[in-house]
């Protein structure tokens, strides 16, 4: 096979792939183009003329799901050819950082990051309703008002897309965990800041610097903190990873005020107006009381007058922020809304990190800079650049007062909320939390603050407004709710049990973001694939992935993981090979065992996929073992020559033993298939002729169809993997083991069938001539006596015309190679004589079953008078491939054996198989004896005489199969048959002397006539 690079073996499957129908680069095929067009009925399209249908069309329409699959079939591949091009496993490094894999993470993450930019842009609309609800539902469950519902058939998408708003969300979290594996690799494993750019690493840790002083800015040190604390530092990142999800996850700001101005009763454009109906109802009382200053909550019969819409409530005199709860008034409905729908958009911009500047801009648009002022004291914010330290201890007060807000202030859980993240006040936070990123926010947010205000308090103590608040009994209270800083893997698991959270964290992608985050991967490898064995096995034992004498406690929570989530364990297995190239110690061998299940159930959704081409990259990443089972498995599904060829190939460039493969795969094969046991031996006889049923001629008949087509998957699976020892260089006397260990099991499995198809896909000739270039120097055909003598007539040929130049010493180095060459064959069809005495044995079994159907088709002929010669043509070339055939059984078969075990075995295999085959061909003898010669009968006699030599082995059949009285009526018949037949070939006269001398006249016995 000739060598291929792995550049052009990618683009050899790119151009096969391209080669279709389908084809196309990224995305932008003309399938996926289609995928997203609108249909008639949906809301979405207009009516467009009609056209004929096309080709393509028609292949659409018979074939719906066509894109999908070759879009899924698209990044199955670029996930491979991205791990074959980055990946680094093989080659000898010495750093310890992480800029060998961040390549190979990065182009994981854009792989998803181009499927949900297409898969967002054909589900926009679906996708923008269903977060109009998330935030409608929100604003609803904070102030127990309802919204404006959208009319019937809003929700209506286009059923017959191929791919869901669900795919979408999927997507999302795949390029949400690729980020966070890529973020919490660079935190763990960190990148010198001069490499950084070279490999796309793009999270920069601040610096430690030792100008840190009493009068430096608090950025300079909330900077220097992260710089130091490592803790902090890592929960910093993981807070900005979980503000980059909901950023890209969430709705737009802009179209969360969108749906906000329908509850406000405000159109677009007046949320500049603030409390609109409440400002009128007040400037209404000023009016009637011409009252020249502001109202106040005391004024005479203010109670009475000022009334919201429903007059249950007394409205606020002023319009002052803090007016509501300093005057323990009320908003008009519309501006109750109004307020809570600003402070939901606040908290979204708080909780996906927007920075200050994004916040004040967008606060003074709607004339609310004061929320924004009320926004700025968080230390993370950039414009605090420039702070002086003066405003630093002002902040640190200013954070204990939002924690104070967060506490017992405002109107609404979000404002709430909102002033809980400045100050880090976890109780607030946590009560608008609706999901597990919002959670663990939550947590991590309170934990980062807590730890950067220890962290001033014991550098910078002269700094601290400790002393100041120890003097406000209102600050005697713990601003993060009590709670200390959680360790990460406690957090994760609380979210586990936690009420609100509990459903989601047991969501695969939840799951396998928690272990990265809380440094639990290879526990979670282990328990899942635990867990998949357990799943694969509970029907019975799987021959994929075998079970695991290793259980995990019921109450432990895992994942729903199964065969059938292709995607998961897509992702899984990639993850797994990063933390391979990083050298990742994943425990002892069960949990080897248990990580490896699930490289194994993605590599069995490749070969299901068609997409055998990448078997052996990715069984290259197993054990060595587990790596030949795992291939070998799969070999027998691929049958077409030329993708075995580009399988042998790839093995061998990935470095995968193909011998270990074909032989693990043999014998995983033969030791799955156990035969029924139906027999007191190992080899049941052979079934050849009828079962107690003497014919009109006295001998038992053939069977028809006594081999039959019937075959077991099993048996199937087993040819076809020897077929591919063809393709395998040398190994002469392991392929010649590995066939005759299948003809013996087949033998034993009742398996005839595949038996012959086995004998006559991958014959002795077939393999001599693969094999023998590589191991003599040319290819013979070791079936064929005469090859030694063409062999040694074209060398004697090449001598005599080439004497004249050629040296002394080069004859007889030429003499040498051609000893040498006879010596190797010698040997080779000596280590093949086993195999070739099978090969023999179904030979002569085809023959046999040919041979019936042809004499069967007889009566048919003889009662039409019809074609009777040509019927006795096609019986006479039967009986020849019988005898043909024949011969080499009743001449030491089976006879060859290395050890005593051998013997023993091959002894019962004798005893199995060649009384059956001696007396179905006296059968032959017999029946072709009356419509061909009756000469025939005399190998009848030679047979006879075979068996009755001394130390006969035929005879020694016969007597351990306890056959020896049948095999005597059956060579009486036939002494009988002799006496009295007659040439019915020949039509009467004599029969025809043999070389030897044999003849039937012998048998002739002619009375004299008596005389009158």
């Amino acid at each position: 096979m000739p060598h291929m690079s792995r550049e052009e073996s990618w683009n050899s499957l790119h151009h096969s792939e391209a080669s279709g129908d389908n084809a196309g680069e990224g995305y932008s095929d003309v399938s996926m183009e289609d995928e997203d067009e609108p249909e008639n009925g949906n809301g979405r399209s207009a009516t467009v003329s009609p056209t004929f249908p096309t080709i393509s069309d028609v292949h659409r329409a018979l074939h719906p799901l066509q894109a999908t699959a070759d879009r899924v079939g698209k990044q199955i591949e670029k996930f491979a050819e991205n791990l074959d091009r980055l990946s680094v496993r093989n080659q000898r490094r010495t750093i310890k950082d992480c800029r060998h894999v961040i390549p190979l993470v990065n182009a994981y993450k854009k792989i998803a990051n181009d499927t949900v930019l297409h898969l967002g842009t054909m589900h926009e609309s679906e996708r923008r309703k269903e977060l109009s609800k998330t935030t409608r539902r929100r604003l609803r469950s904070s102030s127990g008002r309802s919204t404006p519902r959208p009319a019937r058939g809003e929700d209506s998408g286009d059923e017959n897309l191929m791919t869901t708003v669900e795919d979408l969300k999927r997507w999302e979290q795949e390029e949400q965990t690729w980020e966070l594996l890529s973020l919490m690799l660079q935190v763990q494993h960190p990148i010198p800041e001069s490499e950084r750019a070279k490999v796309g690493a793009d999270l920069l840790r601040p610096n430690k610097t030792s100008q840190i002083h009493r009068y430096s800015s608090e950025k300079d040190v909330w900077d220097n903190f992260l710089a130091s604390d490592d803790e902090a530092w890592e929960k910093n990142t993981v807070i900005q990873w979980l503000q980059i999800c909901a950023n890209r996850s969430g709705q737009d700001i802009e179209q969360v005020v969108e749906e906000l101005e329908l509850g406000a009763d405000r159109g677009s454009g007046l949320w500049a107006h603030s409390w609109l109906f409440t400002k009128e109802a007040i400037k209404g009382q000023k009016r009637l009381r011409s009252w020249p200053k502001a109202l106040e909550p005391n004024d005479p019969g203010l109670d009475a007058s000022l009334l919201n819409s429903e007059k249950t409530k007394a409205l606020v005199t002023q319009l002052d922020p803090d007016a509501i709860t300093r005057q323990n008034r009320a908003l008009e409905k519309q501006d109750l809304y109004f307020e809570r729908a600003m402070w939901l958009a606040c908290w979204e911009m708080v909780r996906r990190g927007k920075d200050w500047g994004y916040v004040r801009d967008w606060c003074q648009e709607r004339v609310e800079g004061w929320r924004a002022t009320a926004m700025r004291g968080d230390p993370r914010s950039l414009l605090s650049n420039n702070s002086s330290a003066t405003s630093w201890q002002s902040r640190a007060l200013w954070r204990q007062t939002c924690a104070l807000a967060a506490k017992d202030g405002g109107i609404d859980e979000y404002e709430k909320a909102v002033y809980g993240v400045l100050s880090g006040y976890l109780p607030s936070v946590l009560k608008v939390s609706r999901c597990w990123d919002d959670y663990l926010f939550a947590q991590y947010n309170s934990d980062l603050l807590h730890l950067f205000d220890d962290h001033v308090q014991i550098s910078f103590a002269d700094r601290g407004s400790t002393a100041l608040m120890k003097k406000q009994s209102s600050f005697k209270f713990s601003a993060f709710g009590g709670q200390s800083v959680q360790p990460v893997g406690k957090i994760v698991e609380k979210m586990k049990q936690f009420e609100a959270t509990k459903e989601e964290a047991r969501d695969p992608f939840k799951m396998l973001q928690s272990s990265l985050i809380g440094k639990s991967f290879a526990d979670f490898l282990y328990t899942h694939g635990v867990r998949l064995a357990e799943a694969i096995n509970a029907k019975g034992r799987s021959q994929i992935i075998p079970p695991m004498n290793v259980t995990i406690p019921i109450d432990y929570v895992t994942a729903p993981i199964s065969m059938d989530d292709h995607d998961y364990l897509r992702i899984i297995t990639h993850v797994i090979f990063i933390f391979q190239d990083l050298g990742f110690d994943f425990g002892d061998k069960p949990r080897r065992q248990a990580m490896e299940n699930i490289i194994v159930a993605y590599v069995d959704y490749l070969s299901k996929a068609g997409k055998q081409q990448l078997l052996p990259l990715y069984t290259s990443r197993l054990s060595t073992a587990r790596s030949w089972y795992c291939l070998g498995r799969q070999l027998p599904s691929i049958q077409e020559h030329g993708e075995r060829e580009t399988l042998m190939r790839l093995m061998k460039q990935y470095d995968v033993d193909v011998y270990g493969v074909l032989s693990s795969q043999m014998q995983s094969a033969i030791r799955d298939a156990v035969p029924k046991k139906d027999s007191s031996t190992r080899y049941p006889s052979l079934r050849i002729l009828e079962d107690n049923r003497i014919d009109a001629m006295g001998l038992r008949p053939i069977r028809p169809n006594f081999i039959g087509k019937v075959m077991t998957d099993d048996q199937r699976d087993l040819v076809h993997g020897f077929e591919w020892y063809l393709l395998l260089e040398g190994h002469w006397e392991e392929t010649m083991t590995a066939g005759v260990a299948v003809y013996k099991f087949l033998i034993r499995s009742h398996g005839l069938a595949a038996a012959r198809m086995l004998s006559q896909t991958v014959t002795f000739a077939d393999i001599s001539l693969a094999k023998t270039g590589s191991i003599l120097g040319r290819s013979l055909d070791l079936s064929k006596s005469e090859d030694s003598i063409n062999m040694e007539a074209e060398s004697g040929r090449t001598t005599r015309n080439t004497r004249s130049h050629l040296s002394s010493s080069q004859r007889r180095r030429r003499s040498s190679s051609v000893r040498r060459v006879r010596s190797e064959r010698e040997l080779l069809l000596d280590d093949g004589d086993t195999f070739r005495a099978f090969e023999n044995l179904f030979a002569a079994l085809k023959a046999l079953e040919e041979w019936k159907d042809v004499a069967d088709e007889g009566q048919k002929h003889w009662e039409k008078r019809q074609d009777i010669r040509t019927w006795k043509d096609a019986l006479q070339q039967a009986y020849n491939k019988i005898e043909a055939t024949m011969e080499p059984l009743f001449h030491d078969w089976l006879q060859k054996s290395e050890t005593d075990a051998d013997a023993e075995e091959f002894e019962e295999i004798r005893v199995a198989c060649l009384p059956e085959v001696v007396l179905a061909y006296n059968t032959v003898l017999d029946f072709s004896s009356r419509y061909l010669s009756r000469d025939l009968l005399l190998k009848s006699m030679n047979m006879a005489a075979l068996i009755a030599t001394k130390d006969s082995e035929l005879a020694k059949c016969f007597v351990a199969a306890d056959r020896m009285p049948e095999l005597v009526d059956s060579f009486a018949y036939l002494s009988k048959s002799i006496i009295q037949a007659e040439d019915r070939g020949a039509k009467g006269g004599k029969s025809k002397k043999k070389r030897n001398g044999e003849t039937l006249d012998l048998w002739t016995v002619r009375a004299p006539v008596p005389q009158a």
